[in-house]
C-alpha cells in the first residue's frame, strides 16, 4: 500500500526576516513542489501563503511562520506532501513507491530487490540487492519498464553491472 505522505524536501535555512523558509526540494524540479499548496512538517499541515524559486530551492512563506525566529525552529525539518495534492503525469511515479520492488531481467528472471536509489551527479542509479549487488543506471537503455503499482522493474543488464 502506498504511503499517504511523501517526503519532498528539507528546510535548510531561513530567508529574510519575515519568516520565509528555504526548502531544498527532493522532487524532479522545484516547480513540482511549488505547485503544492499545503506542506506537512512533523505531520502538521502548513498552508503555503506564497512561494518562489531561487537558485534551485523553494523560498516559501508558511501560515503561522511569521518571523525569522519561527522559521529558524523549522530548520533541518523534512517537508512532506499529501499524495493527493501531487498528481503525476501518466507513467511517472514517486521513488518511495518503487523501493522494495522486484527487479527482473528481460526474460523475467529475478535479479533482486530495489534497495535504494542514489541521486548521483550523472543521474540516478538503482541499487539492486539479490544474490549479488547490482548498480544500474536509471536510464531507458537499462531500465526498460517500471510498474510501480505491481512493484516490478524490468531491466537489461550488461557485463560488469
Amino acid at each position: 500500500m502506498k504511503e499517504k505522505f511523501i517526503e519532498a524536501g528539507e528546510i535548510v535555512n531561513t530567508h529574510g526576516v519575515r519568516g520565509e523558509v528555504k526548502i531544498m526540494p527532493w522532487t524532479d524540479t522545484p516547480e513540482f513542489l511549488r505547485a503544492v499548496k499545503t506542506l506537512y512538517v512533523d505531520g502538521k499541515p502548513l498552508k503555503v501563503l506564497s512561494s518562489r524559486i531561487h537558485k534551485g530551492a523553494l523560498l516559501a512563506a508558511l501560515e503561522g511562520v511569521e518571523d525569522v525566529n519561527a522559521a529558524m525552529r523549522l530548520k533541518g525539518r523534512r517537508v512532506s506532501i499529501d499524495r493527493e495534492d501531487a498528481p503525476l503525469a501518466p507513467g511517472s511515479f514517486f521513488i518511495q513507491d518503487i523501493i522494495g520492488a522486484r527487479v527482473v531481467d528481460e526474460a523475467g528472471a529475478v535479479i533482486g530487490t530495489l534497495a535504494e536509489v542514489i541521486d548521483a551527479p550523472a543521474g540516478m542509479v538503482y541499487v539492486v540487492r539479490g544474490e549479488s549487488e547490482h548498480l544500474i543506471p536509471a536510464v531507458p537503455e537499462f531500465v526498460l519498464r517500471t510498474d510501480a503499482d505491481e512493484g516490478v522493474i524490468t531491466v537489461r543488464l550488461i557485463e560488469g553491472m
